[in-house]
C-alpha cells in the first residue's frame, strides 16, 4: 500500500535529527528555554502563543481522549485499559460524549497503545467482504496506516505497531507498522446494517480480532486490569475539557507530551518561535517569564485560538451547497489550522480516500438550520451519494453529538429502505416532528433548535461521478413549503 504521510515515512534516521535540531534550539533537556532572551512583546506573545494553541490542540485532545476512553479496569463499550481492544456492541447513543460528530453506521474497535516498551500486535480475521478499517492514528492525529477493505482487502491478516525507536526481528507472516509516536490510536469501524442479525455477525467478527504485546505472540495471553484513576473526568465532553484549560496548564501538558511524541522537522520554524515564550518539550511553561503586559495578554490565548479554529470551518473548506467539505484529513503536514479543526469537530477523521465529511450549518440559502422549520434533501434519480463503501447522512445538534428522538434514529442511509418518489428521485426530511407513519422511512429526526448536518461517504468514488473530482455535486437542504 503506497503511503503519502509525511510523518509515516519518519524512519529512526530522521528522528535523529529531529532531536538534533531540538538540542539546538533548546540546549540540554535541563536547560530554560528563556534564558537569556529578550523580553517579547504583548503583541509578539500572543501571536505566537495563539500559533501554539492551534499546533499543540490535536496532541492535547488526544491525550486527554485517551485518559477518558482508557480510565476503566476492563473493556466495556468503547472503554478500555490501555493496550487492550474495546469492542462496541451498538451504535452510541445520544448520551455519548467522548468523541465528537460519532457514526451510528459502523460499530468501533478501538484501543490505545503506548510503544514505549514493546510493539504491540495486531490480528484481523477474514471479513467475508464486509466493509471495514483500521485507520491507526498517532499523537498528532495522523493516520499513518489504514489497513481495510480498500487498501489490504478483507482476508485474515496480522500487523506488529512498532514505536519510532523500536528495531528487531518480527516472526514470520507478520507485517510491521511503524508509528511516528509511542501514543497511537486504532480506531477500527466495521460496518453495521444495525439489525439484531448484522449486530450478531459484526459481533463475531469483532471477537475473533487480537491485540497482544510482542511478546506475548503465539502465547495464551491475558490482559492485566487496568487501573482506575479517580481524578479524572469521565463526564464532561472530552472537547469542553480541553478548552477548559488555562493557557498555563494547556501548555504544560502540551510541552509534557511533546517529549515522548516529539514534533517532526518539518515543524521546526514553529518550535523555534514556540521556545521564545518558552514552550519546549519535556520543560516546563513558566508564565511568569514573561513581561507583565504579554502575561495578561497570553493568558487570554485558550478562548481567542479555538474561536479561530471553528471559525476555519468557513474558510478553510470547499464549499458547495451550503456544504462545506475538506480533502486533506488524516494526513496534514505543516497545514496545523486544518488540523486543529478537525480534531475539534472530528477526531479520528480518515484520510480522504477513505471517508469525506461534508458539514453542512446552513441551508441552501444561507440561513442557519432550527428545528422550527421544515427542510427536504433531493436527490435526483440514480444521484444519492456515490461510494464504494457507504454513505449516510447524520444528525447532530449544536456541539456535534446525536439528537435524542422517539425513533433512536440519528442518521439516513441506504440502509433506511428509502422511498421513491414516482420519478425515482429521494427527498430526505430533517425536521422536529414527524412527517407522518407513510413517511418516517425518509425522517431524519432533529431537535428544537439549532442543528449540524455531517454527509459521510466511505470509500468514496474515485471515478465520475465522485464528490472527489468534483462531478458529483452535493444537493442543497431547502426549507420545505
Amino acid at each position: 500500500m503506497k503511503e503519502n504521510s509525511t510523518r509515516s515515512g519518519l524512519g529512526f534516521g530522521a528522528r535523529v535529527l529531529a532531536l538534533a535540531f531540538l538540542l539546538v534550539v533548546f540546549g540540554s533537556p535541563h536547560a530554560s528555554a528563556q534564558q537569556g532572551a529578550t523580553p517579547l512583546g504583548a503583541d509578539e506573545a500572543t501571536a505566537i502563543a495563539t500559533d501554539a494553541y492551534i499546533y499543540g490542540y490535536p496532541l492535547v485532545t488526544m491525550e486527554c481522549t485517551r485518559r477518558v476512553l482508557t480510565n476503566v479496569a476492563e473493556a466495556s463499550g468503547l472503554n478500555a485499559p490501555m493496550g487492550q481492544l474495546a469492542r462496541s456492541r451498538s451504535y452510541p447513543t445520544a448520551a455519548f460524549r467522548g468523541v465528537t460528530a460519532p457514526n451510528a453506521d459502523t460499530l468501533y474497535t478501538n484501543a490505545w497503545l503506548d510503544l514505549s516498551k514493546e510493539p504491540y500486535v495486531l490480528s484481523l480475521p477474514d471479513a467475508h467482504d464486509r466493509y471495514y478499517l483500521f485507520p491507526m492514528l498517532d499523537a498528532w492525529t495522523t493516520v499513518f496506516q489504514v489497513p481495510g477493505k480498500r487498501t489490504t482487502g478483507t482476508g485474515p491478516q496480522t500487523y506488529a505497531i512498532t514505536g519510532p525507536n523500536w528495531t528487531g526481528t518480527l516472526p514470520a507472516g507478520v507485517t510491521e507498522y511503524k508509528s511516528p509516536t509511542d501514543m497511537v490510536w486504532i480506531l477500527g469501524r466495521i460496518y453495521c446494517t444495525g439489525t439484531p442479525k448484522d449486530y450478531k455477525a459484526v459481533h463475531e467478527m469483532q471477537d475473533k480480532i487480537t491485540l497482544v504485546p510482542l511478546s506475548s505472540y503465539g502465547k495464551p495471553y491475558t490482559p492485566p486490569a487496568g487501573t482506575v484513576d479517580p481524578s479524572i473526568d469521565t463526564k464532561t465532553a472530552v472537547r469542553d475539557q480541553v478548552n477548559a484549560l488555562d493557557v498555563g496548564a494547556y501548555f504544560n501538558l502540551m510541552a509534557q507530551l511533546m517529549k515522548d511524541n516529539p514534533p517532526t522537522p518539518e515543524d521546526a520554524p514553529l518550535v523555534a518561535q514556540m521556545a521564545k515564550i518558552g514552550i519546549a518539550p519535556g520543560q516546563s511553561f513558566d508564565l511568569t517569564k514573561l513581561s507583565p503586559d504579554a502575561q495578561q495578554a497570553v493568558k487570554a490565548v485558550p478562548k481567542a485560538a479555538f474561536g479561530k479554529i471553528i471559525g476555519y470551518f468557513k474558510d478553510g473548506g470547499k464549499a458547495e451547497n451550503g456544504w462545506v467539505f475538506f480533502t486533506k484529513t488524516g494526513v496534514y503536514g505543516s497545514d496545523y489550522l486544518d488540523r486543529a479543526f478537525i480534531t475539534a469537530i472530528g477526531l479520528g477523521a480518515n484520510r480522504p480516500q477513505d471517508a469525506v465529511y461534508p458539514t453542512s450549518e446552513a441551508d441552501a440559502e444561507g440561513k442557519p438550520y432550527s428545528g422550527a422549520n421544515k427542510y427536504v434533501m433531493h436527490f435526483g434519480k440514480g444521484q444519492l451519494p456515490p461510494a464504494d463503501g457507504f454513505w449516510s447522512l447524520t444528525m447532530y445538534n449544536a456541539e456535534y453529538f446525536f439528537v435524542d428522538n422517539p425513533l433512536n434514529r440519528y442518521t439516513l442511509s441506504a440502509r433506511n429502505k428509502l422511498k421513491k418518489n414516482a420519478d425515482g428521485s429521494v427527498d430526505l426530511l430533517l425536521q422536529h416532528e414527524s412527517p407522518g407513519k407513510g413517511k418516517e422511512s425518509n425522517w431524519l429526526p432533529a431537535p428544537e433548535e439549532k442543528f449540524i448536518l455531517m454527509l459521510r461517504l466511505y470509500w468514496p468514488k474515485e471515478t465520475p461521478p465522485s464528490l472527489l473530482d468534483g462531478t458529483w455535486t452535493i444537493p442543497g437542504v431547502t426549507r420545505a413549503p
